[in-house]
């Protein structure tokens, strides 16, 4: 069973080595990475130029403009050859050199079309610190209409799938992510499984996480997908998700803590 991982990239130089080498250390060998640049004016390409020999003909690259990170994935898809799909963006990598093949094991199972696990968030200052962890584990359809979703950076799914119920609509901006899992999750209710599993560290300041405005207009694209599905929410219930994520981020800084705690006294 061969994973297409899509990997999107504008001016990425400053990560892009972290996410391909850990694609590398995947003890799973049937992955084909296929990287969408966007005509970038940095070292991104050189970078996949250099790395390029080391995937022994796995690696599958374009560089040239695009419509957003959204029409990149778009055109991943569209190259990918494997039987399952799964994104890792360029400021991302996976916590262990296992995941693939745990998430593959799962996928064997024909009876589902998906699976979803764990993320977790670091700062650039030190990547083996957990600022923020997102678990999937409580996830159920219904709760889409609330705003939330399985970490889409875990979400690999049937190609099959992509190509009977469409890929991402460029027209949303920063959330068209949320509305393609509504799509295939809430509105087709395509089998899905949870893995109780950290897959994926995600650097904080991407496009989901980068302030204010981001959030705001995350929330323009909820209102916008709920629209387009006929998804009967609103506003305020879509909002109410962020009670939720600053208890995440408060058990996080708890956790933190007690750990440090913890490391001094046995010192």
């Amino acid at each position: 069973m061969k994973i297409s991982i899509i990997t999107a990239t504008y001016n990425s130089g400053a990560t892009l080595r972290d996410t391909m080498e850990s694609v590398l250390r995947q003890t799973y060998t049937q992955i084909e990475h296929i990287i969408v640049d966007g005509a970038s004016t940095d070292n991104t390409m050189d970078i996949v130029r250099e790395l390029e020999p080391l995937y022994q003909g796995r690696l599958r690259y374009v560089s040239e403009p695009d419509r957003g990170i959204y029409d990149a994935m778009n055109k991943g898809i569209a190259m990918a050859s494997g039987d399952i799909i799964g994104i890792l963006n360029s400021d991302d990598f996976f916590t262990a050199d296992t995941i693939v093949a745990t998430l593959a094991a799962e996928l064997a199972d024909q009876e589902i079309d998906a699976v979803y696990a764990d993320v977790h968030y670091v700062d650039d200052s030190d990547l083996s610190r957990s600022v923020r962890y997102y678990s999937s584990r409580t996830f159920r359809p219904w709760m889409m209409k609330l705003g939330f979703q399985p970490a889409h950076p875990t979400f690999y799914c049937r190609k099959s799938v992509y190509d009977r119920h469409g890929s991402f609509d460029i027209n949303f901006r920063v959330a068209a992510d949320f509305e393609h899992l509504l799509r295939l999750i809430y509105i087709q209710r395509i089998p899905t499984r949870y893995i109780p599993l950290d897959c994926v560290a995600m650097r904080t300041g991407g496009a989901s996480t980068s302030g204010l405005k981001s959030h705001l207009r995350i929330l323009s694209d909820h209102l916008k997908a709920y629209r387009k599905n006929g998804v009967n929410s609103n506003l305020f219930l879509d909002a109410s998700r962020y009670v939720y994520k600053a208890s995440e981020v408060l058990n996080s800084k708890v956790n933190n803590i007690r750990n440090r705690n913890n490391r001094i006294l046995t010192e």
